[in-house]
């Protein structure tokens, strides 16, 4: 199992504002919102929120809109979008899960609930810092799985 950082989420109220600041004032690169296919958010699951991406090249930067009840709405603990996340991507979820639940540290898996291409899993550091760890599903038969 391999783990990589990905990217940092910055929640905000006005996420176009956010935007502006890091692509206009740091000159990070926009990231097309359709490299990010999302899951069509229902009245119990998932996230409607707005996001934007931006780049410098290697490391993404997702901001999206703040959320106080989306782990509410999904059936959850840990919300992603109170505050913010930073993020690592797995090439194994499922050996990633038995380490937290070998550890016995608690998460909350949203598998594709926000992402049709992310299986998706937030937890806490010690300190009470939100972490995702994510693997890239990139199959049908994987995103049905999940």
């Amino acid at each position: 199992m391999k783990l990589e950082f990905h990217h940092i989420n910055f929640v905000a109220d006005d996420v176009d504002r956010m935007h502006d600041f890091y692509t206009d004032v740091l000159g990070l690169d926009d990231i097309p919102q359709q490299n990010f296919p999302r899951t069509e958010a229902q009245k119990n699951a998932g996230y409607d929120g707005k996001i934007k991406f931006a780049t410098e090249g290697n490391m993404q930067m997702h901001l999206a809109e703040r959320a106080f009840d989306v782990a509410f709405r999904n059936g959850q603990v840990i919300n992603p979008v109170e505050r913010g996340h930073i993020a690592f991507r797995t090439d194994d979820i499922e050996a990633f899960l038995k380490l937290l639940d070998d550890k016995g540290i608690p998460y909350s898996d949203y598998g594709t609930a926000f992402a049709k291409e992310w299986h998706q899993v937030f937890f806490h550091d010690p300190e009470g810092n939100v972490i995702e760890v994510h693997q890239q599903i990139t199959s049908p038969q994987q995103v049905s799985e999940a």
